[in-house]
């Protein structure tokens, strides 16, 4: 299974006219907000943090580029042919490979995984982009990168952060001027239960080794200069001891 045409090329719309100036993209805060906080969660449960780290819907790879000073074999991929034009122009000197991947297709992950052998991985707000029908193929093809050995880590909007982004869409000025885009390509992001994310993980064979809550924090701000927060949920999940 693949992801829908419509899908696909809405991200290709995104990030075709996104800007490369940093923190332009509505979810691009600073790595130590964003990547550095969730690994301070996920590196403990890591069996081997020699395996590859993926990267997985890497954008523009801002983190990527993050996670590739601290582990020695970064993969950013990304569904987004031009999301990963941004990323390779972002890291002239190539501190970690990308490559196109469509993680609701199992046969990609595996090839992939065949290349890799097994991997450590990262998804931040992914699952909750997804359409309804890719959300359990998407768990499965990460089970695939996995191994016997990876860990990964999903980091996702909780269901109340849909409340804050329909209230920030809905003000009296529009939605800010960084959600607008998000919103104009048609990823609005979806409600996933937080309790509907480890039965997915579960249904793919991965044991959930520790969950927790932490805020995904955004580069937009009110106009009272607070910056954005969206709830979200982190769960690190693996196979079975």
């Amino acid at each position: 299974m693949s992801v829908t045409r419509r899908y696909r090329d809405a991200w290709e719309g995104f990030w075709s006219e996104a800007s490369e100036d940093r923190g332009a993209v509505f979810w691009d805060a600073e790595p130590a907000l964003t990547a550095g906080r969730h690994l301070a969660h996920f590196e403990p449960h890591l069996t081997d943090a020699g395996l590859p780290l993926i990267d997985l819907g890497c954008g523009n790879g801002t983190q990527t580029r993050y996670l590739a000073e601290r582990f020695p074999h970064v993969v950013g991929a990304d569904l987004s042919e031009a999301a990963l034009e941004h990323a390779r122009r972002a890291d002239p000197a190539g501190s970690a490979a990308y490559r196109r991947l469509d993680a609701a297709d199992k046969a990609e992950a595996e090839t992939l995984h065949a290349e890799l052998g097994d991997a450590n991985v990262y998804v931040r707000g992914v699952l909750h982009q997804c359409e309804p029908d890719d959300r359990q193929p998407l768990a499965d093809a990460l089970a695939a990168l996995l191994g016997d050995r990876g860990r990964a880590v999903l980091v996702e909007p909780s269901q109340a952060a849909k409340t804050v982004l329909m209230g920030l869409a809905r003000g009296p000025a529009g939605p800010p001027a960084k959600l607008a885009p998000v919103l104009r390509h048609g990823l609005t992001p979806g409600a996933v239960p937080e309790e509907a994310v480890p039965e997915y993980l579960r249904a793919a064979g991965l044991t959930v080794l520790a969950s927790g809550e932490l805020p995904l924090l955004t580069t937009e701000y009110t106009p009272d200069g607070t910056r954005i927060e969206l709830p979200s949920t982190w769960v690190v999940a693996g196979r079975p001891a």
